[in-house]
């Protein structure tokens, strides 16, 4: 097969073995968030996705919708809608014009808007809140609430319904939040957000500080959101405006209200900011909330009781700590920026779990740190500092890595910066095999339908068996980067370029 064609042959996976014989099996479902729920594993149970894609002839193509530019992240389907981050490079409303980021909510049967939230840049410093950057959190939804991280470092829950429905909630001044500072409130029209409240993290309790971009993926458990606050250094790369604030900060979904915060003063280790978002998982009975540190430590807290209403800040109670790079310096730290040899680490990936374990990829900062990093196994059942008992496996990557491991029949599938796709036996770590496929990879594998799909920021979409052997199926070209994860929902894959969302679909399915 030719390399980098832009279509697909038919395949004979299992997968579509199983709908050939079984065309009544096929998996539909919604896709509420990153991941898999709770324990943030890249799989999904989609089957039937489409055999062959030509983007020249437009075969299988469903739809695509323009995401202005620079758009590093994925999309979030549910309810018959598809909610993405964007930039404002093609204003969709006439009335904003300049840099703003962009949530976007399209109508998951043609690509059409429903509404969009609209939110100017931080003034000041570009590294408070980086140009022409599309908004990088993918929601997570639930019950009709659409729970996100703004460009500007807030917390909002959005109607999933937008204005369509009136301006419900707490909070009513959308056309003062859409409009850029010392510019007037602007009007509320039907095809803006609707924002139930909203929590400014830059300010106190939480009193964290901006850097480049927010990149968080809420993690929702009953009553309570946990998300990682994204605190950084500062312009320099070598201090933290923050160090007091917190990494990991629980709010209630009702309210907006912090409710609960880390007490493990992560931010003077901070060597860039706090990217990796929680997971959750139940280890002999009790419920973990597992979080990546940007100190390259992975920590295990115990889970708030998601019915219980809590009237006082609490501390989360730490379970144990991994530290994924124990030799790292841990003083000084800011020293070591733009070393490439030598430093401290940090995590970017979430932390997945299965079978009573966590992976999680660690190692070096992409942009300022050393290139050397790992793919850490956990036994999470441990208590205190597991560094040493907790080490089930360790497997070097070829070089940093942004990436969240995605876990089948036995199978990791993890990626990194160098390009390099890797399979290994979830079980021993020992590796099946590794691929350069070129470009980086900033966006993690997503293992469906019996395929391993990851983009490369060279464009590339690239396709191989889930199997213990490198069995490349296709690679389809892309007119753009690829800086978020494939997608696979209601039959539906969806791929986002740093300028466009594609939809993809069999053309008999429609």
């Amino acid at each position: 097969m030719k390399r980098c064609a832009p279509f697909w042959r038919p395949l004979c996976s299992t997968g579509l073995l199983w709908l050939v014989l079984f065309p009544h099996l096929v998996l539909a479902e919604d896709q509420s968030q990153w991941g898999q729920r709770h324990t943030r594993n890249m799989i999904s149970a989609e089957t039937g996705l489409p055999e062959t894609i030509n983007l020249e002839t437009g075969e299988n193509v469903k739809w695509t919708a323009s995401l202005g530019d620079n758009a590093y992240g994925c999309p979030i389907i549910v309810s018959g809608k598809v909610l993405i981050g964007a930039s404002n490079a093609e204003p969709r409303d006439p009335r904003h014009q300049g840099d703003r980021s962009v949530l976007l909510c399209l109508d998951e049967k043609d690509g059409s808007l429903v509404w969009q939230l609209l939110v100017p840049r931080i003034p000041g410093p570009l590294y408070l809140d980086w140009p022409e950057i599309a908004l990088a959190s993918p929601p997570t939804v639930e019950g009709g609430r659409v729970y996100t991280l703004t460009n500007r470092f807030e917390v909002v829950c959005l109607d999933l319904e937008g204005q369509a429905d009136g301006n419900d909630g707490p909070y009513q001044d959308e056309g003062r939040h859409m409009a850029p500072a010392g510019e007037p409130a602007m009007d509320v029209t039907d095809t803006d957000a609707d924002i139930i409240w909203l929590l400014d993290m830059k300010e106190e309790p939480v009193g964290m500080a901006p850097h480049d971009a927010a990149h968080s993926s809420i993690l929702l458990d009953g009553r309570y959101l946990y998300i990682n606050t994204c605190n950084g250094v500062e312009y320099s790369n070598r201090a933290l405006s923050r160090p007091d604030a917190p990494s990991l900060i629980v709010v209630d979904k009702e309210t907006g209200q912090l409710v609960a915060k880390d007490g493990e003063n992560i931010g003077p280790r901070v060597f860039h900011s706090t990217w990796s978002s929680p997971s959750l998982g139940v280890v002999d009975g009790r419920r973990l909330v597992f979080f990546g540190g940007g100190d390259g430590v992975c920590y295990a807290f115990e889970a708030l009781d998601p019915a219980q209403t809590y009237e006082a800040l609490q501390i989360l109670k730490r379970v144990w700590r991994f530290d994924c790079d124990p030799g790292a310096p841990k003083a000084n730290i800011y020293a070591y920026a733009g070393n490439r040899r030598e430093g401290p680490s940090n995590i970017l990936g979430m932390p997945v779990f299965h079978n009573s374990r966590i992976y999680v990829t660690a190692g070096g900062d992409p942009w300022w740190g050393k290139r050397d990093a790992w793919l850490k196994c956990i036994d999470a059942r441990g208590s205190g500092d597991i560094t040493r008992a907790g080490a089930l496996w360790s497997y070097p990557l070829k070089r940093q890595s942004c990436c969240t491991p995605a876990i089948a029949s036995g199978l990791l599938f993890v990626a990194d910066c160098r390009g390099y796709l890797h399979c290994l036996d979830a079980e021993s770590g020992q590796p099946y095999w590794s691929r350069r496929l070129g470009g980086e990879f900033w966006g993690s594998p997503l293992i469906a339908d019996g395929k391993v799909y990851l983009g490369s920021l060279r464009g590339q979409l690239w396709i191989f068996a889930a199997g213990t052997e490198a069995a490349e199926l296709a690679c389809i070209k892309f007119d753009a980067p690829i800086g978020g994860t494939p997608v696979a929902a209601n039959g539906v894959l969806y791929v986002s370029t740093l300028k466009t969302l594609y939809a993809f679909e069999e053309a008999g399915n429609r």
